[in-house]
């Protein structure tokens, strides 16, 4: 069985609604090998889930940039696995370098 490769792009916390709609026509236009052979992984920053999610080819998949830990909570700002379950998203960042320097 051939190595399947993975490549993931962190859009961190950058963006407008027209940029991210530039961004991924930009990435519906890239010739990439098949499925099989490279897995293509973009994350955006959360409020742009719904719509890169829309957007995006569907070949490509959409990540979280982090999630909380618990379902529901006095939590402000914070994501759960849940809402993004809801909301089609099967990926994840977790442990980021940049979230640990936070102390998150």
């Amino acid at each position: 069985m051939a190595r399947k490769f993975f490549v993931g792009g962190n859009w961190k916390c950058n963006g407008t609604t027209q940029e991210v709609k530039k961004i991924v026509a930009t990435l519906n236009e890239a010739q990439v090998p098949p499925p099989d052979v490279v897995e293509v992984v973009v994350s955006p920053p959360f409020v742009f889930l719904p719509l890169v999610k829309s957007l995006l080819r569907p070949d490509f998949q959409v990540a979280a940039q982090n999630c909380w830990v618990k379902n529901g909570g006095a939590y402000t700002g914070e994501v759960s696995a849940e809402m993004l379950v809801n909301l089609g998203i099967p990926w994840v960042i977790l442990g980021h370098s940049e979230r640990r320097l936070l102390s998150e």
